[in-house]
């Protein structure tokens, strides 16, 4: 099977800014624990108390980008990812590309010239993390750049795709454009429900997508918020994931497959009118450094093992091995070799 550029992530690629903050601090800027939102005015002080501060990082980001790195590190073919965004003309976007390529991705960005590389407020406290969004030079994405012939080429090339739900707010035209043709050419095309307020009020472009995914991603709390919103009047993650799963297609050549993460507790995968429950890793509270990028190593471990058609129970090992390696590190970083046998 030729592997090159068999899997396509596009989404907001972002430099984290991460630092250990306090309860004081969280409260100051209105921030929920555990918690993804998109930066408002009121926050934008934050990004530069939290560079003042002596723990500070700078790591490449993005939900979408760290799931194709994590894939990419766990896949032993070279040059089997690519990956689409928009960066700012700058040093940020500079250093984002350079990351990308050594972590040996595919990086067609397009680079904007009025606004600067998008940042995302990494606010941790006791291991948990709670993002907050500026997207700047992200939310400049157009379609056009995703049509022209040597990025379209990517498209044509890939296999699989990969889509975070928060690539909703940018440009649903591209996510669209992906699935009609994923769907055409019976290929592999999956989202990820990302973030609470994705469902909640980026709902119809969701909708509209969702009759094109193949594999559905999300968390406990997404799930339960899509249920909400849906009028569905159940908590139970297990039963939300068999709906999600029901969901109509737009093509009937693949079913449906729901992949739930419920951090300690075990996944949930819907398929077949059936649910399955896979259990974690487990980690020692003191060896828990922090959960940023955990659900999108997860993704990006099943994700290794899916474009290899190995079975979904394979995928779910490599989700969980890949997450518990990353959050044991700061950010979505890891070691130089995956030990995934």
């Amino acid at each position: 099977m030729e592997y090159d550029g068999i899997l396509l992530g596009m989404g907001n690629p972002l430099l984290d800014i991460s630092a250990v903050v306090d309860q004081d601090f969280l409260n100051k800027y209105e921030i929920k624990p555990n918690n993804a939102i998109l930066a408002e005015d009121k926050h934008l002080p934050m990004y530069d108390e939290m560079a003042a501060k002596p723990t500070v990082e700078y790591i490449a980001g993005g939900a979408t980008q760290n799931s194709i790195r994590v894939a990419q590190w766990m896949l032993p073919f070279p040059g089997a990812t690519s990956y689409m965004g928009s960066v700012g003309k700058d040093k940020f976007g500079e250093e984002m590309k350079k990351n990308a390529q050594d972590a040996g991705v595919n990086v067609h960005y397009y680079e904007d010239e009025t606004a600067p590389t998008g940042t995302c407020a990494v606010c941790v406290l006791d291991g948990e993390r709670s993002l907050v969004a500026n997207l700047s030079a992200a939310n400049c994405y157009k379609v056009d750049h995703l049509k022209r012939p040597e990025n379209w080429a990517l498209v044509e090339k890939a296999k699989f795709y990969y889509i975070a739900g928060f690539f909703l707010t940018v440009s649903p035209e591209s996510i669209q454009l992906v699935a009609e043709h994923a769907a055409a050419n019976n290929k592999i095309f999956s989202m990820n429900l990302s973030a609470p307020f994705i469902c909640e009020f980026f709902r119809d472009p969701q909708e509209k997508a969702l009759p094109y995914m193949d594999f559905v991603f999300g968390n406990e709390t997404e799930a339960r918020t899509f249920s909400k919103v849906h009028g569905w009047e159940t908590d139970n993650v297990e039963e939300i994931a068999l709906k999600i799963s029901q969901w109509p297609k737009a093509s009937g050549t693949h079913k449906r497959i729901t992949v739930i993460t419920q951090g300690a507790d075990p996944v949930v995968i819907a398929e077949d009118g059936k649910v399955k429950l896979f259990p974690v890793i487990p980690l020692p509270k003191e060896k828990l450094v922090d959960t940023n990028g955990a659900g999108d190593a997860f993704v990006g471990g099943f994700l290794s093992q899916l474009v290899q058609e190995k079975p979904i129970a394979e995928c779910v090992r490599a989700g969980c091995y890949a997450s518990n390696v990353i959050i044991q590190r700061s950010g979505c970083t890891y070691p130089e070799k995956p030990d995934f046998a």
